[in-house]
């Protein structure tokens, strides 16, 4: 039997080179028969998903996947390779398209964006400087002025592509950090001489409810957790004005330096949409920086029915915008968008055998000027695909969806009275909890909640997220996905119902079996005697 170009080994290939097990022109047979495989197996593995989740335990794949020997000197080769991929991967994915995975920010993605992906991998250019990218940097660029126009930031605004929310907002942060050390210190004191010891005193305001990236980033910028003042939400989730507007003033007032505010334009948890212009007033009543993390909220920038609610953004010095959350692409595909692009001169640094500063006056548009990464994918590829093949109103429809099956899904659990809702939603959020008795006591219910939500997963049935809320479990959707139907979510609804009732009942019986008398002799004397 003759071998198919995917299972040459390295150096067997039709010309008989080393040459032949890459990306050119002796490579180009096994790139197509590779992908062509590749794209069968994905198929496949897609195809036969008919379970959210097999409900795999760390212990019991470990084994398995620590048994491969990456050392092996003969290489199994590429059909077989990914025939062991079925096992240790496929198998026991979690799939994101499955209508019942109503969990985290992960969305089902585009078809076109995917294709794009086998593009950027086969191309490999590095947007960090024009001899790496020519014109992939000019097409990073031209979707980086189309979302600040959406996002109706001046024509000054300028930004770059990020590998995610964390980082978008740790950039923006230390822009923040930059700009107010530049005016109280003069430009690059910081970058020469490290951080002065007043800021022990600067402070960043946030929602109680923020990203957690956001108290990462100060103590990655070396101001610590302290910098991060947690403001209160009202009773919509969303920060409260009053609260933050006295934060602020009374920080200034007890010798605290205010540098930043951040409003979160679609929280974690809930979706709810902080009140960016409140929040801008109070930046602008004390000269200082406004982030909107916007990397949930983004896909109103296309909606078709909600776009309006963008108008807010334009008060904004910087913005964090995830295409990998509410875009339907493949991760990573983020983007921190700023007002004015001289602010991103706070990240500048020239090295003479990449981006010489010589470059940069001859108007050479080295993205790494503007960047806290040197080597870079193209993950602007996928969005620019997309947006050409299917357009920004389709994808604005298919985050609506979304949008509109929460809606939905909260009017079918208003006539279940053993759900008990947090909030009402505005994105595609909804925090909540299956309560079956009122007398059930808080430690109790938070593990009956848990128990429902491993018990779903651990069958495969459904992925469902949890959190906590003033220090109790909740269960949580994030509703992502067009395909998932309102007959999907009410057959969920029945699936919680029916298992929480039947764990209720078991735990019940747990408790009023045999040993309940003695557990419960044992625990009065314990209570008794401590």
């Amino acid at each position: 039997m003759s071998m198919q170009p995917a299972d040459r080994a390295i150096g067997t290939g039709a010309d008989g080179n080393l040459g032949a097990a890459l990306i050119g022109r002796s490579g180009l047979a096994d790139f197509r028969a590779q992908g062509e495989q590749a794209i069968e197996a994905t198929i496949g593995a897609l195809g036969r998903a008919h379970r959210v989740f097999d409900g795999v335990r760390a212990d019991a794949i470990r084994g398995p996947i620590d048994a491969i020997d990456l050392d092996r000197e003969a290489p199994a080769g590429f059909t077989a390779t990914l025939t062991e991929l079925q096992s240790l991967y496929f198998r026991h994915a979690v799939y994101f398209h499955h209508p019942r995975y109503v969990a985290h920010l992960n969305c089902p993605v585009l078809t076109s964006a995917v294709a794009a992906e086998i593009i950027a991998a086969g191309m490999n250019s590095s947007l960090d400087t024009w001899d790496q990218s020519a014109g992939a940097t000019l097409i990073e660029q031209k979707l980086i002025d189309w979302t600040a126009r959406r996002a109706h930031l001046p024509a000054t605004a300028d930004g770059v592509f990020t590998s995610g929310g964390t980082q978008s907002n740790l950039m923006a942060l230390l822009l923040a950090r930059e700009q107010h050390a530049a005016r109280a210190h003069g430009i690059g004191r910081v970058q020469r001489h490290g951080l002065p010891a007043e800021a022990a005193r600067w402070r960043i305001f946030v929602s109680e409810i923020s990203h957690f990236s956001l108290t990462s980033a100060a103590a990655l910028l070396g101001l610590g957790h302290d910098a991060i003042v947690a403001v209160p939400v009202d009773a919509a989730w969303r920060m409260d004005g009053a609260a933050l507007a006295g934060a602020v003033a009374e920080a200034s007032a007890r010798g605290d330096i205010p540098i930043a505010i951040v409003a979160t334009f679609g929280t974690t948890d809930f979706g709810s949409l902080d009140d960016v212009e409140a929040a801008a007033a109070v930046a602008r009543a004390h000269d200082i920086w406004l982030h909107v993390d916007a990397a949930y909220g983004c896909g109103l920038l296309v909606s078709p029915t909600r776009g309006d609610r963008c108008r807010a953004l334009a008060a904004a010095d910087s913005i964090t915008v995830d295409y990998h959350k509410s875009f339907f692409q493949p991760v990573a595909c983020s983007a921190l968008l700023v007002a004015d692009a001289g602010m991103l001169a706070h990240v500048t640094h020239h090295a003479d055998y990449l981006n010489p500063a010589e470059a940069a006056a001859s108007g050479t548009p080295d993205q790494v000027n503007k960047s806290l990464q040197t080597t870079r994918r193209f993950d602007a590829l996928k969005l620019w695909v997309s947006l050409r093949a299917v357009g920004p109103r389709a994808i604005g429809q298919l985050f609506d969806a979304g949008l509109e099956l929460a809606r939905a899904t909260y009017r079918l659990m208003l006539a279940e009275p053993r759900f008990e809702l947090l909030n009402e939603p505005e994105l595609g959020a909804l925090v909540f909890r299956f309560r079956p008795s009122l007398a059930l006591p808080a430690n109790e219910l938070d593990g009956l909640n848990d128990a429902i939500r491993a018990e779903l997963a651990a069958h495969g049935e459904a992925m469902i997220a949890a959190t906590r809320v003033g220090g109790r479990r909740y269960l949580k959707f994030t509703l992502m996905n067009a395909q998932t139907t309102v007959a999907d979510m009410a057959e969920l609804l029945g699936l919680i119902v029916t298992t929480g009732q039947r764990l209720a009942r078991d735990r019940r019986a747990a408790d009023t079996g045999p040993g309940a008398a003695k557990r419960e002799c044992n625990e009065r004397v314990v209570r008794r005697h401590g």
